[in-house]
């Protein structure tokens, strides 16, 4: 059953560039203990339009070794083109990846029909080795793509859910509302996940099963006890903890961007690394103010 917190793991870099694949190993080997459900590799957080498919296999394999039994890895395998995904997601399935997390393809936005996006995708599950999964993410992509073409696309026996990051609650209720007849297998519906930690808690009420944030990087505990504090009833507790926690997710995502979230991983022990050009660390005030926040957020003493 795909359900749960998943991080989309930061890509650690050396300050020359280099990839610092011990530095990603350290990550997961420490969130290993979390209740975190498992971990996607090469999603928009993780720099996935750095690496070359060379480095991206050595990504994969990474975090697939390094991961606990217990824990599924997904990975980020979406290319400009349709081929080069297939070949993408073909590395992520020799790595030992789950399931693929296949950004919309966006270069040509304009011609990204609702035919030309069901041929993609379709095109991809039916040679695709492990299961797919939409991603929809229009901050990064400036597309967004409607929750009825995600329904008709999820009609593909090997497309198996989406993470949706728009924040739009009314969209991803929509999306859950026109897929979750869909059986992927006789136990298990189309999975709609948040990509928006805002919208992890009220799409919990109409039938998202999980959320792929950012911030669960660095509160892999307290994200993964937000969702169980729901499914046991206690929506208070889960209220008053997401609350706490929203002014850091902000911190991470759309304020100070996978820089940010390198510096609080940083600061909390971990390794977050470098950001690789064109990104740049934060300066010394921003660092400041991401440690202000941490604290905060009962995150950093």
């Amino acid at each position: 059953m795909l359900s749960g917190i998943f991080p989309p793991l930061p890509t650690p870099f050396k300050e020359d560039g280099a990839l610092d694949l011990e530095a990603l190993r350290a990550n997961v080997e420490q969130l290993n203990p979390t209740g975190l459900t498992g971990y996607l590799a090469l999603g928009s957080n993780s720099e996935a339009v750095h690496v070359t498919p060379d480095e991206a296999s050595q990504v994969y394999a990474t975090v697939c070794t390094a991961a606990a039994p217990d824990k599924i890895v997904i990975g980020g395998t979406g290319q400009f083109s349709t081929q080069a995904t297939i070949e993408m997601t073909k590395r992520a399935a020799e790595a030992g990846c789950a399931a693929a997390l296949i950004i919309t393809p966006f270069y040509y936005k304009n011609s990204m029909t609702a035919e030309a996006l069901r041929a993609h995708y379709h095109a991809i599950a039916d040679v695709s080795p492990i299961p797919v999964m939409i991603y929809n993410v229009p901050a990064n992509t400036g597309f967004n793509i409607a929750p009825n073409i995600v329904a008709d696309i999820a009609q593909h026996p090997n497309v198996i859910g989406m993470k949706d990051s728009a924040g739009d609650i009314n969209q991803l209720a929509e999306a859950v509302r026109l897929t979750r007849n869909r059986q992927v297998d006789k136990e298990t519906s189309f999975r709609v996940f948040s990509g928006n930690y805002g919208a992890m808690l009220p799409g919990l009420t109409f039938g998202i099963v999980g959320a792929i944030l950012a911030v669960a990087n660095i509160a892999p505990n307290e994200c993964v006890s937000i969702f169980n504090l729901f499914k046991q009833g206690q929506i208070e507790e889960a209220g008053e903890l997401h609350l706490r926690l929203l002014p850091a997710a902000r911190g991470v995502t759309s304020k100070f961007g996978v820089p940010g979230l390198k510096a609080a991983m940083n600061l909390l022990g971990y390794h977050g690394g470098w950001p690789r050009l064109p990104l740049l660390p934060l300066g010394a005030s921003q660092r400041a103010e991401i440690e202000k926040i941490l604290k905060e957020a009962e995150l950093l003493p």
